[in-house]
Parts: C-alpha cells; structure tokens; sequence
C-alpha cells in the first residue's frame, strides 16, 4: 500500500514538473532580478513568511493549550520549523508525523491526540482558503474571461457528479465494515477539531485570516521582485490555488504541482511567459528553503538528529 501510494506520489509530481518544463522551454529566458528594489522586495517576503511561521507556531500552541496539553511555546515554533522541512524533504507529508514524535516525547499527550491538533490545524486552513478562493476566483478571474462563469449548469452538473462519486465512495465502504474501523481510529484525533467549536476556535479563525493575509503579502512581494503586476486579491487567489493543489499527492516539496499551480495562476492574472518562469522560480525560493535550512537546524540542535527523523518516518508508514 505504502509503495502503491508513494508510485502514486511520484507520478503526479513527474507528470506535473514536465509539464512545467515543457511550458517554461517554450518561453523566453527568465531574468532573475538583482536590483537593489528588487532584493529588498525579496527580503520583505522572507520576512513576512518568518512572520507567518511564527503565527502559525502561535496558532499550534493554542489549539493544544485548548484541549489541556501542556506544551512549550518555543517548543511549538520550533516544531512548526521542523514540520515544515519535513513536509519539504520527506515523502507522504510526514513532516506532520514529525512534530507529533517530537512533541509527544515531551508532552507524553498521546500521538493520535496530538495529530489532532494538526487536523485542527488542516480544518481552520482549508476553511479560510475555501473562503478566500471563492471570494477572489471570480472576481478576478471573471475580469479576464478565464472562468466558465457563462456555464452554470455546467459547473453544477460537475458538482452533482463529485459528490455522487463521493457518496459511493462512502456506501461501498460502510458495507466493509471500514467506517467503524475508521470511527475507532479517530475517535481521540477528533478532541482538536471538536474544541474549535467555541469562542476560542472562532479567535483562530480569525487568527487564520490574518495567517493567510501574510503569506498574501509573500506571494505579491515576490511579484514586486520581477515586476509581476498583480493586484493583493490576486496574490490571495494564488495563495488559495497553489495550497488547495499542494495536497494532492506528489514528491516531497511538491515538486512539480506546487510550480504548475503557480504558473497556472499567474499566466491566468495575466504575467507573461518569462516573468511567470522567473516568479515561480524565486516564489519556490522564499517558501521552501529558508525554513527547510532552518527546520534542519532546529531539528539537528535541538531535537535529535536523524534518529528521530527516522521514528517520525515509521510512524508515518504505519500510519498509512
């Protein structure tokens, strides 16, 4: 199953970087920018990511404390560090498997607790940015004639059609007895996404909001950089876009879908063939390779090495 999945991954991220490679050949040659504005732009981004990470390990920190696990702040930013070089290096995402290892070590909460939190975590996300590519998709797409928006029925009868497959997903496995197996299993992850149903989770929410805002401003001062000209709602869109494809199955780092979502949205907003190359390019940099230095960093100074980045690899087979 493991290998089946893992075939699977890199399918989709082969097929996926050739197209980008196909496409970028057919292009003219991306400048990299190295103007003084330009390289101020592009530490601007860094800057806001560092920021959005900290929020992120801020966010982490509360959803644990809000179901009584008592864990470490510095702990939770370092570990979102960790999370995220894992997520970039390792297969199957088990950047996420990492953190709960490592924390679980310390707050001895229960594994299965703790990935709760980071359901949590994935639920507040995919709430936001479902919000957010609804609430810019159209607007800004529209504006272009990029969107189907003179095809309503045809866009519900796509809708009908996923959500009939998804229903007999659902029956086939019911009748296997699987969703009792499944409800076992899930029973302690659900503490996490059962505790955002307050007061507390809706400060989260908003918390999300202004998560996503900042990466926002990554992606449009990376754009600044090459002289990209896209608007903030665009930026948010592309946000939205490339997170929504960054989980489906692929390579580590999403290689591959990661870039042609990037591309994808930025020809959409109109950028040209080279400036489209040179922004993904550069967008890649600033979100994948500071915070894997540093995630490594963390990981080697602080939490162990490679021996429990091994644990954490076990513990995401198993998982699987």
């Amino acid at each position: 199953m493991n290998r089946r999945f893992a075939l699977l991954q890199a399918t989709f991220s082969l097929v996926a970087l050739g197209a980008v490679v196909w496409w970028a050949s057919h292009q003219e040659a991306p400048e990299i920018p190295t103007s003084g504005s330009a390289l101020a732009w592009m530490a601007g981004a860094a800057g806001l990511y560092a920021v959005a990470t900290l929020v992120r390990g801020e966010r982490w920190h509360r959803i644990l404390h809000l179901i009584g696990v008592d864990a470490g702040r510095a702990d939770c930013y370092c570990l979102t560090t960790v999370g995220y070089m894992g997520n970039n290096v390792l297969p199957a995402r088990a950047g996420e498997a990492l953190r709960v290892v490592l924390l679980d070590a310390k707050a001895k909460a229960g594994k299965r607790t703790l990935l709760g939190t980071i359901v949590a975590e994935r639920l507040l996300d995919v709430i936001v940015l479902g919000v957010i590519i609804v609430a810019t998709a159209y607007g800004v797409l529209s504006e272009r004639d990029v969107l189907p928006t003179d095809r309503p029925l045809l866009i519900a009868v796509a809708a009908a059609v996923v959500l009939a497959a998804g229903a007999g997903v659902v029956t086939v496995l019911r009748r296997r007895g699987a969703l009792e197996r499944l409800r076992d299993f899930a029973r302690p992850l659900a503490g996490a996404p059962r505790a955002l149903v307050s007061r507390s989770g809706a400060v989260l929410l908003i918390g999300t909001f202004g998560l996503w805002v900042l990466e926002g401003g990554v992606y449009l001062a990376v754009a600044r950089a090459v002289e990209l000209d896209i608007s903030s709602t665009g930026a948010l869109y592309l946000v939205a876009l490339t997170n929504f494809v960054a989980a489906l199955p692929a390579a580590p780092g999403s290689i591959g879908t990661f870039d042609a979502a990037v591309i994808f949205g930025a020809k959409a907003l109109g950028g040209a063939g080279g400036l489209v190359v040179a922004y993904a390019l550069l967008l890649r940099f600033v979100l994948y390779v500071p915070i894997t230095v540093v995630g490594l960093a963390v990981m080697f100074l602080r939490y162990g090495g490679w021996a429990r980045l091994r644990s954490a690899t076990r513990l995401q087979a198993s998982n699987a």
